[in-house]
């Protein structure tokens, strides 16, 4: 290297001055407390935060309890609190994994001497080194050098790309960007050969790695389940607000008609404002009471629980609304290398010259695997141990894995000279001497076998290969062509090479076999898209391969599996019109040759079909993609700016884990829609006893405290009920969930309106029925008989949350998979148990005796009969 190239101190110092260093603008992370602001945004919090407003006014004039106040507060505190933490945590989380991964040191020239130094510090031109392996820290030009760079983390193109030293006077900025530029480098893409010095041109947000990083600074559409539960807040708000109305205005005609003179109650102004406040508290109360307090909680607890969960799965969760959203995927774009397949290459079968097919190295007859162990150990760039490869390019390194643990097979020989491969000859050459004296050349079939007269038999003997053979040997070879396989052949020469002459001997060479090399796909994976496609997600390839090697892989992990399957290349994309687009998009299963704008006009054209689109992406040139996607997975081995744009992290790139981040978000789902049920269904029938009760003569049946009670102790630890629900592939049967489709289901109003009327009913019967109140002590203020009410109500609800959990007619069913539920529940039934004793005037309670313990729990089980009967009759 040539030290003149390398920047002084002073001119560092003055380029950093001019041009500033190359560290990237950090992506702006919310704070705790920004976060936490921003939760106050959910449509239900908002509801609540109106009812704490008017209560907060009622108690300061005197007209409300203390405690009513209390309970609305601590459920909007802590909804919001448990949310913003789960999230906040999370990105802390994920931030350090990106902090310890953009620690990359860098080489360069400066004062005369090689220098270590972090890639944020690197200047308008500094003189860096790079070697294989490297990452490329800046765009710029060759100095000196010769290497070849991956650069499908910007282009998606797996070919790798020759680069050379530029000519004086190049200018980099004469031309707009061009990847195949011989002479420029660009930040994030990978040495994989060798070494070189690079001038660096463009830095830090200059580069056009930093380019790409300021598209994501685009907005995010409503996830699906915010816009449904913005739905379910505005019904619930007009029935809450509905039902306020109407019981203030029953309780006033119900005051009126006791009063014994109708209209000249209307006259008595000082009783009539009293009693109007009164009615118009408990309107307030019974829209609280209207309202899911728990609901926004019990999303925070649920999606906390399932987050810590997938990250056990490998499944880093960035957005609690990415777990919520992929549960409602109907469109999942996935990317080929290491997704659907291994992300490695490797050698799967040997065919020898004798064409027999080997699935491993052990299965090889003994003379036959000293060749090939030989062959490829002295002709490959990798240093290959006893446990391990190490170096070389990714075809050697699948070769070395392939013979691992056979080096002591080897014939006794010592390599002489070597011609590395290249792309233009095809082919390498090592020269040994020793047992085995001569060449060894291993490159592509349909550069040697022309150049090829014998082959080795499974004794290592020579044999002549015929026409015939060859051609035998030839229609081997295109099945595993289809079966997107890469070739390689070794072969042999005895005798003397002529080194001077460097090509290949014109003819007389020795056939040891063929090696079939091919990026596997995952077995896990296969099953893994059959699952996600039964679950009614529809899956695309989107990959840079060939259309010949796109179609063998997805038809192997079953993408296509008829005719009528569509596989376009982005070439013939572009001639299509998005209309046209439209409408092959449900048949769509493989884009091969696909470029990074082809992954954003997918997005922005699917979601114009109203549908919810999930992305995966690893490279810097899937980030704008991954951003507008309703989700987007970035995998776990690709670039820092790819991860940010990206809602959840896939760590081993598998798709098996993106399966799991469906299941999880259609569980999360399942769970907030029992939850709505179990709610919704108390709300239902503390609204209808309210409102009926002063009509049938029952004053007050549930106090303004007791609702308030039920509501605190319900939402709160029935959340943490419903949140710790199993994810049962059962849910991976049901259909995708439309967009704008409704969160409650015609099942769920099915539930909600039998259970919630019948407790309606019941607790109507029994507050007016004198068989049963006969059956309670007598008081002047009933109170013993509305304690056996309070606790009516509260038993009937508790045993339907068992009803609820369970959509078949067991309610036991999967419930050993949540033992946290029948635990909560017993809690629950312990705390209102306790409360009649001690609940006092607060509650309106006292305590009961046996018998009358006997009457309310006999009562409450009665609606184990009801539910089964209304599941029997609606399956």
């Amino acid at each position: 290297m040539q030290k003149q190239f390398g920047l002084s101190s002073t001119q560092v110092q003055k380029s950093l001055q001019e041009f500033g260093s190359n560290k990237l603008t950090p992506h702006k992370q919310e704070s705790f407390w920004d976060k936490y602001k921003g939760n106050f945004s959910d449509p239900i919090i908002r509801i609540l935060l109106v009812a704490l407003a008017i209560n907060v006014i009622f108690t300061l004039a005197g007209h409300g309890e203390w405690f009513e106040t209390l309970g609305i507060l601590l459920a909007i505190i802590l909804a919001t609190f448990v949310s913003t933490y789960s999230e906040y945590s999370n990105e802390n989380t994920f931030q350090q994994l990106q902090e310890e991964a953009s620690r990359t040191y860098c080489k360069v020239w400066r004062d005369e001497k090689v220098q270590e130094i972090l890639i944020d510090e690197l200047v308008c031109g500094d003189a860096i080194i790079i070697q294989s392996g490297d990452k490329i820290p800046v765009d710029g030009i060759m100095l000196e050098g010769f290497i070849k760079v991956d650069q499908s983390v910007l282009n998606g193109e797996s070919k790798e790309a020759a680069k050379h030293t530029a000519p004086a006077g190049f200018d980099f900025d004469a031309c707009p960007v061009d990847f195949l530029d011989t002479y420029k480098l660009f930040r994030g893409t990978v040495v994989v050969e060798g070494e070189a010095v690079m001038q660096a041109i463009k830095i830090g947000d200059k580069t056009v790695y930093g380019q790409l990083t300021l598209e994501l600074a685009s907005e995010e559409r409503d996830s699906p389940l915010k816009i449904k539960l913005t739905q379910l807040a505005h019904k619930i708000s007009k029935f809450g607000y509905a039902g306020g109305v109407l019981i203030a205005v029953a309780v006033m005609i119900e005051n009126a008609i006791h009063s014994g003179n109708f209209w000249g109650y209307f006259s008595n102004y000082p009783v009539l404002i009293n009693d109007l406040l009164q009615a118009i508290i408990l309107a307030v109360v019974i829209i609280v009471m209207a309202v899911p307090e728990g609901l926004p909680l019990m999303i925070a607890i649920v999606s906390s629980l399932n987050m810590s969960k997938m990250l056990k799965d490998n499944v880093l969760v960035r957005k609690i609304v990415g777990i919520e959203t992929a549960g409602s995927l109907n469109l999942l774009f996935s990317d080929k290398t290491g997704t659907i397949t291994k992300g490695q290459l490797e050698v799967v079968r040997f065919l020898s010259g004798d064409k027999v097919e080997y699935n491993n190295i052990e299965s090889i007859p003994t003379a036959q695997r000293q060749l090939l162990v030989t062959s490829i150990c002295h002709n490959s760039s990798a240093k290959i141990s006893e446990d391990k490869v190490i170096g070389g390019n990714s075809t050697e390194r699948a070769l070395g894995q392939f013979i691992l643990w056979q080096c002591s097979t080897m014939i006794r020989t010592e390599r002489q000279f070597m011609i590395p491969f290249n792309s233009a000859d095809k082919y390498s050459i090592a020269v040994v001497a020793g047992d085995l004296t001569g060449a060894l050349i291993k490159g592509a079939p349909e550069k040697l076998l022309s150049h090829t007269d014998f082959y080795y038999d499974q004794n290592g003997q020579k044999q002549v290969l015929t026409t015939d053979y060859q051609q035998a040997l030839e229609e081997q070879m295109l099945a595993y062509a289809n079966q997107a396989m890469r070739m390689l052949a070794l072969c042999v020469y005895e005798g003397d090479y002529d080194v001077e002459s460097g090509g290949l001997p014109a003819n007389n060479l020795i056939l040891l076999g063929i090696l079939a090399i091919r990026d596997d796909v995952r077995p896990e994976a296969v099953e893994a898209i059959k699952a996600v496609q039964e679950a009614g997600v529809q899956v695309v390839m989107i990959t840079g391969d060939r259309r010949e090697t796109a179609v063998a892989i997805a038809k192997e992990s079953n993408l296509i599996t008829s005719d009528s399957d569509v596989t376009l290349t982005s070439e013939e994309m572009q001639q299509l019109s998005d209309a046209q687009l439209k409408e092959l998009l449900p048949k769509l299963r493989v884009v091969a040759r696909a470029l990074p704008s082809d992954k954003s006009r997918f997005v922005k054209i699917a979601q114009e079909l109203n549908m919810v689109v999930g992305m995966t992406g690893d490279g810097v040139n899937d980030s704008p993609a991954l951003k507008k996607a309703d989700v987007g997975f970035a995998m776990g081995s690709g670039t820092e700016v790819a991860k940010e744009a990206g809602d959840i992290v896939i760590l081993d790139d598998n798709f098996n884990s993106i399966e799991k981040a469906i299941l999880y978000g259609r569980t999360i789902y399942n769970s907030i829609r029992k939850f709505i049920t179990f709610q919704l269904t108390i709300n239902v029938a503390a609204v209808s006893i309210s409102f009926i009760g002063p009509f049938i003569g029952i004053d007050k049946p549930l106090t303004i405290t007791q609702i308030l009670w039920i509501n605190l102790v319900m939402d709160t630890l029935a959340a943490m009920a419903f949140g710790g629900e199993p994810a049962l592939m059962k849910y991976m049967q049901e259909k995708p969930k439309k967009r704008d489709e409704n969160i409650v289901s015609p099942q769920m109003l099915s539930s909600i309106f039998t259970n919630g009327l019948y407790l309606t009913a019941l607790g109507l019967f029994f507050l007016s029925s004198a068989a049963i109140t006969g059956l309670f002590r007598t008081s002047p203020n009933n109170i013993y008989m509305f304690t056996g009410f309070f606790n009516l109500f509260t038993f009937l609800a508790i045993i339907n949350a068992f009803n609820v959990r369970s959509e078949g007619l067991n309610i036991f069913q999967n419930l050993d998979k949540n033992p946290g539920f029948t635990k909560i529940m017993a809690l629950i039934l312990g705390i209102q148990i306790a409360m009649t004793f001690l609940g006092g005037k607060i509650l309106r309670t006292t305590p009961l005796q046996l018998d009358e313990w006997f009457v309310v729990i006999g009562l409450s089980l009665t609606i184990l009969v009801v539910e089964f009967m209304r599941k029997l009759l609606t399956r």
